[in-house]
């Protein structure tokens, strides 16, 4: 196993440089400059101005030699200073934003297996019955529903008609003022419309990855043995069956982390909420490309990272399972 995980660390380190290479290359091919919005709306830029922006951010330089100092600099962690006008460090804004994508992606991850293992087992027990097809029917339709127009029918539903969650960022006005006991509601609050559009699409994917599993798990011969030997239905599905038909539901959840991430951009601009798809969407906006690639950057890792984790956890999970040489 130890060997495995080496193997497989070495054999991210090439995905990782060409996700780079791919990434950075095509940033710099978009049109336009990152410095046109500093020189466009501004009647008192030269030409001499706007030469001497292009030499101070390298945009003079041919794209190669760019990269090449820019992959010097991330092994570094050194992701340059921001274009925005604050011209603040890149790492230090990630920071300040992080947190709160990683804790929105994690309470989602929980939510998606709280909701989507039961009802996945609910529908494979109650196939062919009229409510396993009416399950069926809402899964197909909220998982091909739009997060942005579930995320504005929410907003109209319950923060304009109904006032009862808000629809706006993390934190209420008066959050300052508050108990620690109401900090914690308010922060809560504030995150249950933006966990729903995170989760529902995926719960109503897992719910039908869980289903088809255990369907085809309980055609197995052992269970079928295990049924001639008259144990009880329950007994079945729960020690036998149940844990063989999760096993690849530990490779969705991995594979589902860039998911999260990349959701994120969507349902954290919506609700204005301070992560990083809110982030990368304001500096897609301005053209930001340092904060643009260091954020496709950790995106890349923790998605490289998600795959391993979902590797290891499936041969823990599964004894028979062995990685050769």
């Amino acid at each position: 196993m130890l060997k495995y995980l080496i193997k497989r660390l070495l054999a991210t380190i090439p995905v990782f440089f060409g996700i780079t290479v791919i990434s950075f290359f095509i940033i710099n091919l978009t049109p336009g400059s990152p410095t046109d919005l500093q020189t466009e709306l501004n009647p008192r830029i030269t030409p001499e101005i706007v030469e001497k922006l292009r030499k101070h951010y390298d945009l003079d330089k041919p794209v190669y030699v760019r990269y090449i100092k820019w992959v010097k600099n991330i092994a570094l962690l050194d992701f340059g200073n921001s274009l925005s006008p604050d011209g603040r460090k890149v790492i230090d804004k990630i920071k300040e934003r992080l947190p709160v994508t990683l804790l929105i992606s994690l309470l989602s991850m929980i939510i998606m297996l709280i909701f989507s293992i039961p009802l996945g087992i609910y529908i494979s027990v109650n196939k062919g019955k009229l409510r396993e097809r009416i399950i069926t029917f809402l899964s197909f339709f909220f998982y091909s529903m739009p997060s942005f127009w579930l995320a504005v029918i929410l907003i109209i539903i319950f923060g304009i008609y109904l006032r009862v969650l808000p629809i706006s960022g993390l934190k209420s006005i008066n959050y300052a003022y508050l108990s620690t006991f109401d900090k914690i509601i308010d922060i809560a609050k504030h995150l249950i419309l933006p966990l729903i559009v995170a989760t529902t699409g995926s719960i109503a994917y897992l719910s039908r990855y869980v289903s088809s599993n255990l369907d085809e798990v309980l055609k197995q011969e052992y269970i079928l043995l295990a049924r001639i030997k008259g144990l009880p239905e329950k007994v079945i599905l729960r020690k036998h069956a149940l844990k063989n038909a999760l096993i690849p539901v530990i490779t969705i959840l991995g594979l589902s982390v860039p998911g999260l991430i990349g959701g994120s951009v969507i349902f954290e601009t919506i609700f204005s909420i301070p992560g990083m798809g809110q982030l990368f969407f304001q500096s897609a906006m301005s053209r930001d490309y340092p904060v643009i690639m260091a954020l496709l950057v950790l995106t890349s890792i923790l998605t490289l990272v998600g795959n391993i984790l979902a590797d290891i956890g499936y041969a823990l999970s599964d004894p028979r399972i062995r990685y050769g040489d």
